[in-house]
């Protein structure tokens, strides 16, 4: 099933280091990689006859020498024309007004990662910030008389709620990331004119929702929602009403600042979560894409909010060029309109962890993992998310290269002594070689203190798709690059990016995605159960 090699290569992720990538840690920008579900081809060799073979062969060792290349051209490449543009331009914090940003001819913009907003195909980046950006860069350029001499935008995604906590430390300049323009965020910071049109923040319902008539029906009722999001401010805002009309409040769950609102939605249409605040345009993202969504245009949380650039206070040159910049060049004019609609056609979802067959098969399969998870000190979620991941939890799955089942292990994988499970023709065996390779594969390569225990299963899944060896290479090239080798995301993902492309990423991305989403189901069932428990059912 993970035959398809997908070219997406990381370059410009340099930028995104030190003490920027400490802040972030391995809390990664979850709905940033989520959105690298693209897949564009297909090989005859499949990854997983790669990493397995490697396992096999008797040349495998522990701490064999890896292969390694020279990054200096790609260091010189990805800064060359920027003065001072060595890595610790970009660990070090500054603050400062367009002028600083001028002198050391650097604007440095805080955004998130997501396909149609900025993402990288290939060494391109792309998407509506980016180009938007670049356009910025050009309007600065030329009105700072730079010429040849000039003033370069860079990208840094991070996580939400990282945004203005970066911002403010001095870790960018500017965020670009679709921030409605608040009263609590401005008190923290200034914003540029708005760049869209009045947005609406409105409910979307799934098929798990309860039936509701108006706005006031969810008195009592839990939303999920981002801390950092402005949804949080308006339930905030609806709960003050309903204190005022003695009703029962609006119940905040926090959940992961990793999910963007399309993660939100995905769940809301899987039934995972009832309902979700959104900015109404989103929807339309997801017009025939989750026909189980039901947009409530009528539940209305908030009107006429805006969206802008965010900068630091005091910033009043930044704030002069942003303004005349997006006078020109916002959403509505003849740029901004083509960009929307270049842009908003480019999102390419997979299907959906919790739909339909697929989480069925969850629920059949479920105690089989928590078996093995338990036997070999994996979280059984996880490793049910890694099954999907390889085969939609399906063991009729064969790969071109002979991989069998759940966990597309190619048989001589499994017959090897390091498994030793040589039937894996059905359900049980299958999951029981997978659950084992994988710890194998842990214990044998990332059996260090240095390695949090989160860390060490997701280089194990990298392993498990792209083999061992690779991996002690990337490890190699990530500390070389300034990178944490201990660390998968934001570290390691960025080196086995540049170096294998997108399908490793995704890989592991796409397996803590359906990870979260699993775990969220269980704790659902959870809360259900014990629901139903206190009330004698």
């Amino acid at each position: 099933m993970m035959a398809c090699k997908i070219a997406c290569i990381f370059d410009k992720l340099i930028f995104c280091k030190g003490d920027l990538l400490r802040m972030t840690g391995s809390y990664r920008i979850l709905h940033l990689v989520i959105a690298l579900i693209l897949v564009v081809a297909c090989s005859d060799r499949s990854p997983e006859a790669t990493a397995q073979e490697e396992v096999v062969a008797s040349n495998i060792v522990a701490g064999e020498p890896p292969v390694e290349h020279s990054l200096q051209d790609d260091d010189s490449t990805l800064t060359a024309g920027i003065p001072n543009s060595g890595t610790a331009v970009f660990n070090k914090t500054w603050t400062g007004d367009l002028d600083v940003m001028e002198e050391r001819r650097v604007i440095r913009v805080l955004t998130v990662y997501g396909v149609g907003r900025y993402y990288l195909d290939g060494p391109q980046e792309k998407g509506i910030t980016y180009e938007m950006l670049k356009r910025f860069e050009d309007h600065v350029n030329e009105q700072l008389g730079r010429g040849h001499m000039r003033v370069h935008v860079v990208f840094l995604p991070v996580t939400r709620d990282q945004l203005l906590p970066a911002l403010q430390a001095g870790l960018g300049d500017i965020v670009v990331a679709g921030l409605s323009i608040t009263p609590e965020r401005k008190e923290l910071i200034d914003f540029s004119r708005p760049s869209s049109k009045p947005v609406s923040e409105i409910l979307v319902t799934g098929p798990s929702a309860a039936k509701l008539t108006s706005i006031d029906d969810l008195a009592g009722q839990t939303i999920y929602l981002r801390h950092s999001s402005s949804y949080r401010e308006s339930v905030e805002e609806l709960n003050q009403r309903f204190t005022r009309e003695g009703k029962p409040l609006v119940v905040i769950e926090h959940i992961s600042e990793m999910l963007e609102d399309d993660d939100l939605i995905e769940m809301v249409n899987a039934g995972l979560l009832p309902w979700a605040i959104v900015d109404a345009y989103k929807t339309q993202l997801w017009d025939g894409v989750f026909n189980d969504l039901v947009v409530r245009d009528d539940i209305v949380f908030r009107t006429g909010a805006r969206i802008a650039w965010a900068f630091r206070k005091n910033s009043p040159l930044l704030e002069a060029a942003a303004n005349e910049f997006l006078k020109a060049n916002r959403q509505g004019t003849l740029f901004g309109n083509i960009l929307v609609n270049r842009y908003i056609r480019d999102f390419d979802w997979a299907a959906n962890a919790l739909a339909g067959e697929g989480y069925k098969r969850f629920e059949r399969l479920i105690d089989i993992f928590k078996i093995y998870g338990e036997k070999y000190g994996v979280d059984y979620l996880m490793v049910a998310a890694q099954g999907y991941q390889e085969s939609r939890l399906d063991q009729r799955v064969r790969s071109h290269a002979g991989a069998v089942g759940i966990m597309q292990l190619l048989p001589p994988t499994a017959a090897d002594p390091k498994v030793g499970i040589p039937d894996i023709e059905s359900e049980e065996p299958n999951i029981h070689a997978g659950v084992k390779y994988l710890q194998y594969l842990r214990n044998r390569y990332f059996n260090d203190p240095d390695i949090a225990p989160v860390d060490r299963t997701l280089l194990a899944f990298a392993a498990y798709n792209a083999g061992p060896a690779r991996m002690i290479n990337l490890r190699a090239k990530a500390k070389k690059m300034g990178y944490d080798p201990n660390r998968w995301f934001d570290n390691v993902e960025v080196a086995a990016a540049k170096e294998i492309g997108r399908e490793t990423v995704q890989y592991v991305a796409n397996i803590y995605k359906y990870y979260i989403a699993y775990r969220l189901a269980a704790e659902q069932q959870i809360r259900r159960q014990t629901a139903r428990e206190a009330a004698g059912i």
